[in-house]
């Protein structure tokens, strides 16, 4: 049994961003510094590996970290707010800045020791390794 983080507000907010741009989470503006925002990701299954694609954009590799334990793949990290340049104004921002963390429960058969990360054009990019696994046979069981 794997434990995952429970978002008590994820459903909601899925409900309602299908209504209307006007629902869901509001953008966090920059100033309020540690708001945490989710980055979307796509999990992708094929016949040799799982891929894992999460949107950073803006995001620097050396802000990331990725860890696997316990077939708990867990990625985090920060998008940092831009630092404002003399002379600009801001008339409206809409980016999420702030802490990020996205776990996927992935099924027992991932190579640990051959999972790769990449960060390529904004997406980072997990490849997980597949290893064969026998499946259990039926067996007969004689009653006494």
């Amino acid at each position: 049994m794997r434990l995952m983080r429970w978002e008590p507000f994820r459903e909601m907010d899925d409900l309602l961003k299908g209504f209307s741009p006007l629902f869901g989470r509001l953008p966090t503006r920059p100033h309020e510094g540690d708001a945490e925002f989710v980055p979307p990701a796509d999990v992708v299954e094929r016949d040799k590996e799982y891929l894992v694609k999460v949107d950073l954009p803006d995001v620097h590799k050396d802000d990331v970290k990725v860890l696997f334990d316990d077939g708990v793949l867990t990625i985090k990290g920060e998008r940092k707010i831009e630092k404002e340049v003399k002379g600009e104004k801001v008339h409206r921002t809409e980016r999420y800045f702030g802490m990020f963390e996205r776990s996927f429960a992935l099924p027992d058969d991932v190579e640990v020791k051959g999972i790769r990360a990449e960060s390529k054009d904004g997406v980072l990019i997990v490849t997980l390794p597949r290893v064969a696994v026998e499946k259990p046979r039926p067996l007969a069981i004689t009653i006494q």
